[in-house]
């Protein structure tokens, strides 16, 4: 009989791309897309006919305990990925990120702790190390919350660590770097610095360019998703885990990198809209992934370039590129 497993955040950028990974390994997913008024399934709509004929998707909200409790039930593992993540709106609206962040993950907690759910995969965020003391940053690197979101993240990573300890839920945390790749949100400098150049623009209006980071190619991200969940319980569950690739670069260079291989000569300009407090910017941030390969055999599939190849065709494509307002980058 094919198992259930069930997917908070499903219908955004990683859940969307986690959802198709976990019907192709021969799942039956229930997927949580927040309620909205327009009946949206977000990027789960992108997905192919034969991999939704295998997902039953449920609108429902992760601040309200009935909508998490209706979807635990009967599940094999829970992943849970809905968060809200745009570091900028977070020094806006800070108590949001603690209602869906936090409150968010302790409903999801209460309810798997009700359903006695065998395995909850939890979500963090490189954003929790702060900037990098030690490279490359293992699991045991002292966390630094540089942000409202950040802060929301390590107070979820922490409940959920209380759970297993007072409680013996069956919890992992995965914390994954910089993921990017297809269906990404344009607030991250891959997509934005793509969807410029495609939309002809003559400059590069970008956030800090000296700050470097560890990026992840979404697949890759989402098959970590499947080997913490599957891996056995000895390996993994009460245990946190790095997801990256242990290279860096910096987002100057990246963007320059993002040019070339779009054949484009442009200027690139730091945007003070976009840069963030002096104190609350990461400026380093490389991943040390040696306990998730021990554990479970994972590791990346793919390289910067062959991630950046594939993220630039899907973006380029004028039915995506439609959905990231490219003429904005062109008055």
């Amino acid at each position: 009989m094919t198992s259930v497993v069930a997917v908070t955040g499903a219908e955004g950028f990683i859940g969307s791309h986690l959802v198709d990974l976990l019907v192709r390994s021969g799942n039956r997913v229930r997927a949580m897309v927040w309620y909205n008024s327009f009946g949206s399934w977000g990027w789960l709509e992108s997905l192919p006919h034969e991999v939704l004929a295998e997902v039953e998707t449920v609108m429902g909200d992760v601040r309200d305990p009935s909508s998490v409790r209706e979807l635990v039930a009967d599940a094999e593992t829970v992943y849970h990925l809905a968060a809200l993540i745009a570091i900028p709106y977070s020094y806006r609206a800070p108590r949001s990120y603690v209602d869906t962040n936090v409150t968010g993950t302790l409903n999801v907690l209460e309810a798997v702790r009700e359903a006695q759910t065998p395995r909850l995969v939890h979500t963090s965020t490189s954003e929790t190390y702060g900037t990098a003391r030690t490279v490359p940053i293992a699991e045991d690197h002292p966390v630094q919350a540089q942000s409202p979101y950040a802060a929301s993240k390590v107070g979820a990573d922490k409940l959920v660590e209380s759970y297993h300890l007072s409680f013996g839920l069956p919890a992992v945390i995965l914390r994954p770097f910089n993921t990017f790749g297809p269906r990404q949100s344009a607030r991250a400098v891959i997509p934005t610095t793509i969807s410029q150049l495609a939309a002809g623009a003559r400059e590069l209006r970008l956030g800090s360019l000296r700050p470097t980071r560890d990026f992840l190619y979404v697949e890759d991200t989402v098959a970590a998703f499947l080997a913490v969940g599957t891996a056995p319980a000895t390996a993994v569950v009460g245990e946190q885990f790095n997801a990256g690739t242990g290279e860096e670069v910096s987002i100057g260079q990246l963007a320059d990198d993002i040019a070339r291989v779009m054949g484009r000569e442009v200027s690139i300009v730091e945007e003070a809209a976009r840069v963030r407090p002096k104190d609350s910017e990461v400026m380093r941030l490389v991943c040390d992934a040696s306990k998730l390969r021990e554990r479970t055999g994972w590791q990346p599939a793919h390289n910067r370039d062959a991630g950046l190849a594939a993220t630039i065709e899907w973006f380029v494509d004028p039915a995506n590129l439609q959905h990231y307002k490219p003429d904005l980058y062109n008055q």
